[in-house]
């Protein structure tokens, strides 16, 4: 049952109007059971004075583009009811005109666009009204015999009105059916939700749970678990199996839904999820239609589902299966383009945003995670209203035509240009390897700068995780990740990509940059210093780069490789002969990863930089003082003196660094690879040449 999260002592000390309306909006969005991410929508008619001083009723509703979860005060949109009423004299009003009209209406210039719905909350004559998209309400909207089972549940206190997009004319048809009967308490809107009403703003909300808690208590009584859906037919693979094959097959998938842009994707195997791919008649159920309209523009019509047997766990052939559909969805959406196009309209990407795999789970796709994670989010609310409509009757949607009409609504599209434009690393994946310290660190925070997730591997999964946190509480839940990976243990470095795959899709961008640094006389360098950084610079970042490799090879999205190297890379330091042969290693190794990455759109880059020593393991461990050591000065005297043996008598920080990383990553460097860049202030001895 739906719980009511009404605090009487808390509400008693909001301010009536405005502020009640955004604690209710949020208690209503919080619950995904009650109404769908970005769904929805709540009003409140109140008293104000304008910008002159006179008393005006000003009706505040939802603006268009927010969710009411998180909305704030300023995602409403007041709008003066004086204006407002006389539009219910009207027989008929196109989008267009509506929208222009609305905009008259507003009692402040900087409010957002008003909703869509917003004469749905304007002509119903209640102080504060819900609309929402409960799973139980949607349940019964979407059974072929729906209306039949709300007479048995509410009698005579409901209207119902039959399936028309959001506009004037359906907001016409609900306040003239309340009308017509004096003793609703309830709309159901065919294959889209509920409105609800009260006196007050809690009333309203009362009134919204008790009405869903009806409904769901009607629908449980009728619920069979061993027959839901049409009973078991797959068997559900172990959680270990599950994370194993979708880590292996996800790159391979983005790879195919990523056309013209790349997509974000993630994996959920939630039990709901498991229990519907199973079943015997997912496969036919799937295919039905969206579960409601506001599922449409995050989930597409349908989607696609794999009919593969779990039961062998062959992850090729499900790797075979996944491509062919992903091929054969894509000409079925352009063909259901075609029939259903508009003049002006522009084609969606055509592949699928939610696949369905028996015994696995869901593989979600969107621009980001929180993209791909909403798609997923809509999709546990359509398995919920399968789950309640057939557990009534036979599952309904849209027509194929309804349903383009709502996914390249004008309207609705207007919902998506409210985004943030996308930034030179939207959409891209980026795995770093010693993302714990100064440079891994700064280069993770200077990509999410610009649109990316980052993968943070460091064999300190505290310090990458300290990095991931901080991220992620200024840019978003999941824009990085951290992950456990020593560079020199094979098993690791594949597992660590597969927890990126995992998560993410893939990978776009890898920057090679976990070290250590030794110092010694040639003659005094043992076979365990020289072995160590081999281990770690060398071999380390072979597979490192070797992974990658074969990961872009099967995602087909080419890719970008940056080689943290050093000023020893091309220059024989002082007492590093270890450290300084293996820079050259890793400098040398990139340019024939170049030469065989090129066909792949692979490109590789090496970024040779020279005494970085703020946030720096390496600096700060016995390093500062060997190398003080071999030039005769203080450990504190270091910093100077790397200045001083610049040209431009510069110190080199972390952030330079990440600038060039991001540089030959971006596409203002899509046409170089092979190449070395510099970023020491200039030392002369180590010029390349």
């Amino acid at each position: 049952m739906v719980q009511s999260l009404w605090e009487a002592s808390k509400a008693s000390e909001i301010p009536e109007g405005l502020e009640q309306l955004v604690y209710r909006s949020n208690l209503i969005g919080s619950d995904r059971q009650v109404c769908n991410w970005g769904g929805g929508n709540t009003s409140s008619k109140t008293v104000i004075r304008d910008f002159r001083g006179r008393e005006v009723e000003v009706m505040y509703v939802k603006g268009s583009g927010s969710d009411l979860a998180t909305m704030k005060a300023g995602n409403f949109t007041g709008l003066r009811m004086e204006d407002i009423r006389p539009l219910f004299e009207r027989d008929e009003m196109s989008d267009e005109e509506m929208v222009a009209y609305l905009a008259n209406c507003m009692v402040d210039a900087k409010h957002p666009r008003a909703s869509i719905e917003t004469l749905l909350h304007a002509f119903l004559p209640f102080k504060h009204v819900d609309h929402t998209h409960p799973d139980a309400i949607i349940s019964i909207c979407c059974a072929d015999n729906g209306r039949e089972i709300a007479q048995e549940i509410f009698g005579d206190r409901f209207v119902w009105v039959p399936y028309v997009r959001p506009g004037f004319t359906l907001s016409k048809m609900i306040a003239q059916g309340v009308l017509d009967n004096p003793q609703a308490e309830l709309v159901l809107m065919e294959k889209h939700g509920l409105v609800t009403w009260g006196d007050t703003s809690e009333a309203c909300y009362v009134k919204t749970i008790q009405i869903i808690n009806e409904a769901e208590s009607y629908i449980e009584a009728r619920i069979n678990e061993q027959q839901l859906f049409g009973g078991r037919k797959h068997t559900v693979l172990s959680t270990e199996d599950r994370k194993r094959i979708a880590g292996q097959i996800m790159p391979s998938v983005r790879g195919a839904v990523s056309d013209e842009k790349k997509m974000i994707l993630t994996f959920d195997d939630e039990e709901d999820v498991l229990q519907f791919v199973c079943s015997r008649d997912a496969a036919e159920l799937s295919q039905v239609g969206a579960a409601c309209p506001d599922h449409l523009v995050h989930t597409k019509v349908v989607p696609l589902f794999i009919n593969w047997s779990p039961d062998a766990g062959d992850a090729e052939g499900l790797k075979t299966l996944l491509a062919e559909g992903i091929a054969a969805y894509k000409e079925q959406y352009e063909a259901y383009f075609e029939r259903n196009k508009n003049e002006g309209d522009v084609m969606f990407e055509a592949a699928p945003r939610v696949i369905l795999i028996p015994g696995l789970g869901m593989i979600n796709t969107g621009k980001s995670w929180v993209n791909s994670k909403v798609s997923g989010a809509l999709y546990h609310r359509a398995i919920a209203v399968m789950r309640g409509a057939t557990a009534l009757g036979r599952f309904v949607s849209l027509s194929e035509n309804e349903s383009y009409n709502v996914e390249y609504w004008p309207l609705e599209l207007y919902k998506l240009s409210l985004a943030p434009a996308e930034a030179e690393f939207s959409r891209k994946v980026a795995f770093i390897t010693g993302g714990a310290g100064g440079i891994g660190s700064e280069t993770g925070r200077r990509f999410v700068e610009e649109g990316a997730h980052v993968v943070l591997a460091d064999l300190n999964l505290e310090g990458a995780e300290q990095v991931a946190a901080e991220i992620n509480a200024r840019h978003g839940e999941m824009r990085a990740l951290a992950v456990k990976m020593d560079v020199t243990d094979e098993e690791q470095v594949k597992a660590a990509y597969a927890e990126a795959s995992l998560n993410y899709g893939g990978v776009d961008i890898i920057v090679n940059n976990a070290g250590l640094a030794t110092s010694s006389p040639f003659d005094e360098t043992s076979l365990k210093e020289w072995s160590l950084n081999i281990n770690v610079l060398g071999t380390g970042y072979f597979l490192v780069a070797r992974e990658a490799f074969k990961l872009m090879k099967e995602q087909t999205l080419g890719g970008s490789m940056v080689f943290v190297g050093s000023k020893n890379s091309v220059y024989a330091g002082k007492n590093v002969t270890a450290y300084s042969s293996v820079k050259a290693l890793e400098a040398h190794l990139a340019r024939c990863i170049a030469a065989e990455g090129g066909e792949y759109g692979i490109r590789v880059n090496t970024i040779l930089p020279d005494a970085i020593l703020q946030g720096s393991a390496i600096w700060n461990s016995n390093w500062r003082n060997e190398r003080a050591a071999a030039y005769g000065i203080e450990p504190d005297q270091l910093e100077e003196h790397y200045r001083k043996r610049t040209t431009l008598l510069v110190n080199i920080y972390p952030r330079d660094i990440a600038e060039g990383i991001a540089f030959f990553a971006s596409s203002k460097a899509e046409k170089t690879t092979g190449c070395m860049l510099t970023i020491d202030g200039g030392v002369p001895a180590a010029f390349t040449r």
